[in-house]
């Protein structure tokens, strides 16, 4: 059974920094592209950093970049998506998600239509 755990969610100042994690259970990391999708309130959602295991090969959302910073440990099976200079923008909900091939993350990066399995997400607000 495939499982994806988010943790490291939480509560975080304006200009401050968080790191999320995706712990994976039941697939091997290094076969799959990883995305961290995020809802904002009253958005659609939308995939902002996404990185193909197998080549290291990483992608984000324009409006993230030099923000945000998506790795992964193989060896623990767990991406991470560090997020700094936090702004109340990034209010959301933030969920992993898995599929096969580059293309995982170069047709979802900027919007979200498909995955092979998802997370239950974990809440980030900014708030001073």
């Amino acid at each position: 059974q495939v499982q994806l755990v988010e943790s490291g969610g939480g509560l975080v100042q304006p200009g401050g920094s968080l790191r999320l994690a995706c712990a994976a259970s039941g697939l091997e990391l290094d076969e799959y592209s990883i995305g961290w999708v995020r809802q904002a309130p009253g958005k659609e959602r939308e995939m902002v950093a996404c990185i193909s295991t197998y080549d290291g090969n990483t992608h984000y959302r324009e409006a993230v970049k030099g923000r945000f910073s998506i790795s992964s440990d193989i060896r623990k099976n767990t991406v991470y998506l560090q997020m700094n200079s936090r702004k109340m923008a990034h209010t959301a909900v933030y969920t992993c998600a898995t599929g096969r091939g580059e293309m995982f993350c170069t047709s979802n990066i900027g919007t979200y239509d498909y995955s092979d399995f998802e997370g239950q997400g974990t809440q980030v607000t900014v708030s001073s």
